[in-house]
């Protein structure tokens, strides 16, 4: 059973007098230590507490047999060279831009005035010495937890069967030369690239149009009033909860020593006044921006010419048929397993007692009934107002 934490300081000086108490009663009671010369057994530790026992002497494994040597790749065959590409023509000289126009050079930015130097601070007091805090009282000293029984040593496990030898690997097979590769054709040449031609001058864009003036919105209809809130029904009355019982008195503690009082901070010097900074000058005017030249007209691209048709591949020679593959030997039988040794019968636990039964709730009022809920009011037709796409009458329609 666990104790509260506001009662485990109240437990432990009740448990330093209950071990004096039974240290002056050891006295008398030596008298009947006859009466209690077998003590009581330890219980059984759990087998996974126990400690581990230590192995015994493995058996080697056997060494394993060694791979057989890869056959030597065949050598690959030397590929055709690749024809040379033939050469790229060379770009024709595109029309040149407008120089732009010279920018006007910016006025000088006047120098702002120095600023006033500021006043020095006044230096800030020495804070008084603080006063030494006085100790605590001492606490009782804890009482000592009586040890643990040993555990019982766990049984050994039973050896192991040895591995059985793995068999030899069989030869890998020869594999087959590879064919020779084709010659590739010469690639064709390219034509040469026509001239570009003169960009032709942009149009003058004309002036945007003034957007006309928006429609005011037309006022919302009124809203119509919301009905009253009925009254809800009284609630009944809960019924009343039993009396909790008194706690017991909680001991005093062991007042704490009275703190001695902080000295008074002394008062800071009064900051000096900061002196008004001077007007700064007026900012000169920027020049205007010239306006840039027009760029040229954009010339007719030309149509491109057509590509020759590309040569048709070789064909690749029939590749060898694979050779069969050797059938693959038996595994020798395995050695059948020994049997597991039967594992000894665990103790029975002590039965667990039975819980106290459970006090039995107060029952709970009966809720109230919900009141019905008020009707909603009639909403405007859609025909009494103008909505935002809808058409008011019969004004846009011919008869």
């Amino acid at each position: 059973m666990r104790t509260p934490p506001r009662w485990r300081s109240v437990l432990a000086p009740a448990a330093m007098a209950a071990a004096l108490a039974a240290a002056a009663l050891a006295s008398t009671g030596s008298a009947h230590a006859d009466d209690h010369a077998t003590p009581h057994p330890p219980y059984p530790a759990h087998p996974a507490q126990a400690p581990a026992p230590a192995h015994g002497p493995q058996p080697a494994y056997p060494a394993k047999p060694g791979h057989p040597a890869k056959p030597e790749q065949p050598v690959h065959p030397a590929k055709p060279d690749h024809p040379a590409k033939p050469e790229q023509p060379a770009h024709p000289a595109k029309p040149e831009h407008p120089a732009k126009p010279e920018y006007p050079a910016k006025p000088v930015k006047p120098e702002y005035p120095a600023h006033p130097e500021k006043p020095a601070h006044p230096e800030k007091p020495a804070y008084p010495a603080k006063p030494v805090k006085p100790a605590y009282p001492e606490k009782p000293a804890k009482p000592e937890q009586p040890a643990k029984p040993a555990y019982p040593a766990k049984p050994a496990y039973p050896e192991k069967p040895a591995k059985p030898e793995q068999p030899a690997k069989p030869a890998y097979p020869a594999k087959p030369a590879k064919p020779e590769y084709p010659s590739k054709p010469a690639y064709p040449a390219k034509p040469a690239k026509p001239e570009y031609p003169a960009k032709p001058a942009h149009p003058a864009k004309p002036a945007k149009p003034e957007y006309p003036a928006k429609p005011a919105y037309p006022a919302k209809p009124a809203k119509p009033a919301k009905p009253a809130k009925p009254e809800y029904p009284s609630k009944p009355a809960y019924p009343a909860k039993p009396s909790k019982p008194e706690y017991p008195a909680k001991p005093a503690y062991p007042s704490k020593p009275s703190k001695p009082e902080q000295p008074s901070k002394p008062a800071y010097p009064s900051k000096p006044s900061k002196p008004a900074y001077p007007a700064k000058p007026a900012k000169p005017e920027q020049p205007s921006k010239p306006a840039y030249p027009a760029k040229p007209a954009k010339p007719e691209q030309p149509s491109k010419p057509a590509y020759p048709s590309k040569p048709s591949k070789p064909a690749y020679p029939a590749k060898p048929a694979k050779p069969e593959r050797p059938s693959k030997p038996a595994y020798p039988s395995k050695p059948a397993k020994p049997d597991h040794p039967s594992k000894p019968a665990y103790p029975s636990k002590p039965a667990k007692p039975d819980h106290p039964s459970k006090p039995a709730y107060p029952s709970k009022p009966a809720k109230p009934d919900h009141p019905s809920k008020p009707a909603h009011p009639d909403k405007p037709s859609k025909g009494e107002h103008k909505g935002k796409g809808g058409h008011e009458g019969n004004e846009g329609h011919d008869e």
